[in-house]
């Protein structure tokens, strides 16, 4: 697998003072120049163009008005800010045990108001079985060679799992036909979790669609699953890591992303069709 573009920080950094680099460059302003506009001594500028010193998002701000564009600080001031946690190893997010790892994101989750997510290999965790998650979660945790607490892990993803119950909430979910088909646990785990989402899809809060593997005429490819929370942060889930995203931009790409996903995909009778249908074929 070839390395994720934010696979470290210092890389991070560097993009952000890349970035700023340019726009003084597109400004037509030297460095001493930009430092004097700015009001600070020219050497603070090298040190923010090496990525020497990280910006404040004051520094940004100021940067991006002297330069004429003013209307770019958000993005950089998101960027800098996630460099340290844009990517993070599943092995340091895991050296612990899963059950702190679920407990970490409740937070997030309790106070997402519009929760979107794409599903390409598993069942999304907010509608996983106990049977379910117990499976998965046990072939992760033996797979990145994490302290084996499942029973606990799976105890705190059922209790994220709450929100789906909670008023003034909405929760949309994509997922590929091939989830359903795809075999977790035995077979007695597979039925129960397949017969967990024709119960879920009666609740007013879900929306879940399935994009069926004859769709034709697919406007985007399959992608690596993602959530996004309330249109300002997305997650990303790869092999090695997890990629937070907040630069408004690339939020903004994922939602176009999940709304072409979302178009592809069927619902109500159709969606409990192909349930259905990956559950009779369990047998």
């Amino acid at each position: 697998m070839s390395a994720y573009p934010s696979s470290n920080v210092e890389t991070a950094r560097k993009a952000v003072a890349a970035r700023l680099r340019e726009l003084r460059l597109d400004a037509g302003l030297k460095g001493h120049e930009l430092a004097s506009r700015c009001g600070w001594h020219k050497s603070k500028t090298s040190r923010l163009e090496s990525a020497a010193t990280p910006p404040s998002d004051s520094d940004i701000r100021t940067w991006c008005e002297v330069c004429g564009v003013a209307d770019q600080a958000a993005d950089i001031i998101a960027a800098s800010r996630t460099a340290d946690s844009m990517y993070v190893a599943w092995q340091r997010l895991q050296r612990t045990g899963l059950r702190r790892l679920q407990e970490s994101r409740v937070p997030l989750y309790e106070r997402t108001r519009h929760f979107r997510g794409y599903a390409s290999h598993v069942v999304p965790g907010l509608l996983q079985t106990p049977a379910y998650a117990s499976a998965l979660l046990s072939a992760v945790g033996r797979f990145h060679g994490a302290p084996d607490d499942t029973a606990e892990a799976v105890a705190a993803r059922m209790n994220r799992s709450r929100v789906l119950h909670r008023g003034d909430r909405r929760f949309v979910l994509v997922v590929e036909e091939s989830v359903l088909r795809y075999q977790i646990g035995d077979v007695r785990t597979m039925g129960g979790q397949l017969g967990h989402l024709l119960s879920v899809m009666s609740l007013a809060s879900v929306s879940l669609g399935v994009i069926p593997l004859s769709a034709r005429e697919r406007g985007i490819w399959t992608l690596e699953a993602f959530n996004v929370f309330d249109e300002q942060r997305v997650h990303v889930e790869l092999l090695s890591a997890q990629i937070t995203v907040t630069a408004p931009s690339e939020v903004a790409l994922y939602m176009r992303a999940f709304a072409e996903l979302r178009e592809m995909a069927v619902y109500g009778a159709e969606a409990r069709g192909l349930i259905t249908s990956a559950a009779d074929s369990l047998t």
